[in-house]
């Protein structure tokens, strides 16, 4: 059953063999390159979004019970390490990509949260969510993306509880630390709220989400279908030991959410490439993208900047490796 509903609700396989036959009718040979690339295409773009919008939806309904304010007092109430696990909890609840979650990271710090505990919140909540969980499920199966969700919170706790122990409050912008904070009770939502809410959510996001979609899955096709399986192998498999070094730094220059990434990672695994490797790719690119560290740049100093940069790398790279030597095991 488990089997079942991992290959069939969650990865669609019924889905790829019905655009298959749809493909055949309209004489589009599905086992040539260009064929087998269009089925790809628009296989992995229908079930992304069909995903991506049931998944949104959900979590942006949750995430109603947790607006700023209440996740503000919620993480308060508790104090050293319980803290950081607890704002990198909250920030699996949090469907945003990196860019979106530096201003709740702006305003957890001006509201008089530590800032280890923000900076838990601030790595968890692009790296690891529930959305991020399910579709991992889908093409990796449950062991990977729960271990893979353990660990980003791992990640997330120790990032944190690191850069609290470094005191390193002097760091931060001062509009940062004198921002004025207007703490108000979130309104007592209706069920009919909630589910406008979330609709609106779930639209808002799709639109910012679907052109990465739209590339990722390009990007996709075209490794499934057109480079070699060698090439894979040479640049991102076991033969090559800096593969983990190098999808990393790869993929911190990039900026696209966990969506857009899952097809590339899912070609990647099929043309050979390791694991770890992969799950590193995917780790830069949703924590650590350009864009993010531009925008976050104007809230923290050069020294924070650089520390979270290098805290950040260094275990992504070390997550890396670690599936990669677990990976037989695990799948």
């Amino acid at each position: 059953m488990w089997k079942f509903f991992q290959e069939q609700v969650l990865g669609m396989k019924w889905l790829n063999g019905a655009v298959g036959k749809i493909l055949n009718s309209a004489v589009i040979d599905i086992e040539t390159r260009l064929g087998g690339s269009i089925q790809f295409f628009i296989y992995d773009v229908i079930k992304i979004v069909m995903l991506l919008c049931i998944l949104i939806f959900t979590i942006s309904y949750i995430q109603s019970y947790f607006p700023p304010e209440r996740s503000k007092r919620i993480m308060g109430r508790f104090k050293g390490i319980w803290a950081n696990i607890i704002a990198a909890i909250m920030g699996t609840i949090t469907p945003f990509c990196s860019c979106s979650s530096i201003p709740l990271f702006i305003g957890f710090t001006g509201a008089g949260l530590s800032l280890g505990v923000t900076f838990s919140f601030l790595i968890s909540s692009p790296m690891v969510d529930l959305g991020s969980l399910i579709l991992l499920m889908s093409i990796f199966g449950s062991k990977v993306a729960i271990i893979y969700v353990i660990i980003g919170l791992v990640l997330a706790v120790l990032g944190g509880t690191i850069i609290e122990h470094l005191h390193m409050e002097k760091e931060v912008e001062e509009f940062v630390l004198n921002a004025t904070v207007v703490d108000l009770d979130a309104p007592d939502l209706s069920t009919r709220d909630r589910l406008i809410y979330a609709k609106e959510q779930m639209i808002s996001t799709f639109i910012k989400v679907i052109p990465y979609i739209l590339i990722g899955v390009g990007i996709g096709a075209i490794i499934h279908n057109w480079i070699p399986e060698n090439w894979i192998e040479k640049i991102l498999g076991s033969n090559n030991p800096l593969g983990v070094v190098l999808a990393t730094f790869v993929g911190i220059p990039m900026y696209a959410d966990i969506f857009g990434t899952i097809p590339v990672a899912e070609s990647l695994l099929s043309k050979g490439a390791q694991l770890g490797t992969i799950l590193s790719l995917m780790m830069a690119v949703t924590t650590l993208s350009l864009p993010s560290i531009i925008m976050l740049r104007k809230a923290i100093k050069p020294k924070l900047l650089a520390t979270f940069v290098a805290i950040c790398t260094i275990g992504i790279i070390a997550t890396g490796y670690l599936f990669n030597v677990i990976q037989n095991i695990i799948i």
